[in-house]
């Protein structure tokens, strides 16, 4: 790499439910580093606002409205995609969640997460990585969650989602690699989107972090979106099947009383 020359130079990068929050985040940072842009997500108003903002840091940016969890929609969409430049990278992010208690979820509500979170990873992951195995190369990268690791009340549809993803991208790995293609996952601990701002009071949120979060605050899309560009670089090629959290600390243990510390 030349002086002059970003790290994700002429490299296309797909992510999905890219239009904003972290996923937003990250198609922001790999287009810093010259990377060609693909998003795909399913929130026409979000993916104009989204290709509006891109439009300022690259002249390669492309946006798909795409529901993930329709197969035919996700191959089209790949396809079309691909037409630009060949897909070098792809950051499955694509997800939803809803709070409900275990004896109360639908089976509307547990297909909807289930469908989105795991299904539609599975399915986008599909239509990218058979074009990657002809050209023996790419990097997948699944947006886990420090949820598909341990539980949380209220949560068995979208910890269950997300355990799935955990497995989904050790198989993959396993399957993909003779074929010169990685996956990983990232799974972020709490982190402040417009989706966890829609479901979470500011009340919530600081009593959380006081009792569950070593390092007393809250994580930020600019905290995690850096480990996808970690993973998609030649920094880490000798990395596959790998889970990367990233969670100020809440996995490594019970958080003491704050009397304990002082």
């Amino acid at each position: 790499m030349t002086r002059n020359q970003k790290r994700f130079s002429n490299k296309h990068v797909l992510i999905t439910g890219g239009a904003r929050g972290l996923g937003f985040e990250i198609a922001r940072q790999f287009a810093g580093e010259g990377a060609i842009i693909s998003i795909f997500d399913n929130h026409k108003d979000n993916l104009q606002k989204a290709q509006s903002e891109l439009a300022n840091i690259t002249d390669q940016a492309y946006s798909f409205h795409v529901d993930v969890s329709n197969r035919n929609q996700v191959f089209d969409a790949v396809n079309e995609a691909e037409k630009y430049k060949s897909i070098d990278v792809l950051i499955n992010n694509a997800g939803i969640a809803f709070e409900t208690p275990f004896l109360e979820i639908t089976e509307e509500e547990w297909r909807k997460i289930i469908d989105i979170n795991l299904t539609g990873m599975f399915m986008v992951a599909q239509a990218v990585c058979k074009h990657m195995v002809n050209r023996k190369k790419g990097v997948v990268i699944n947006m886990g969650s420090k949820n598909g690791l341990d539980g949380e009340f209220g949560y068995a549809h979208y910890n269950a989602s997300k355990g799935g993803v955990i497995m989904l991208t050790k198989t993959l790995a396993l399957e993909l690699a003779h074929l010169g293609i990685r996956v990983n996952a990232v799974c972020p601990g709490y982190i402040q989107t417009p989706m966890s701002m829609e479901i979470d009071s500011p009340e919530f949120t600081q009593r959380f972090v006081n009792r569950y979060i070593p390092m007393k605050r809250s994580g930020k899309v600019e905290d995690v979106a850096p480990a996808f560009l970690f993973l998609a670089s030649d920094e880490s090629s000798f990395m596959t099947g790998q889970v990367l959290v990233i969670d100020g600390g809440q996995l490594a243990g019970q958080n003491p009383d704050d009397d304990l510390v002082n």
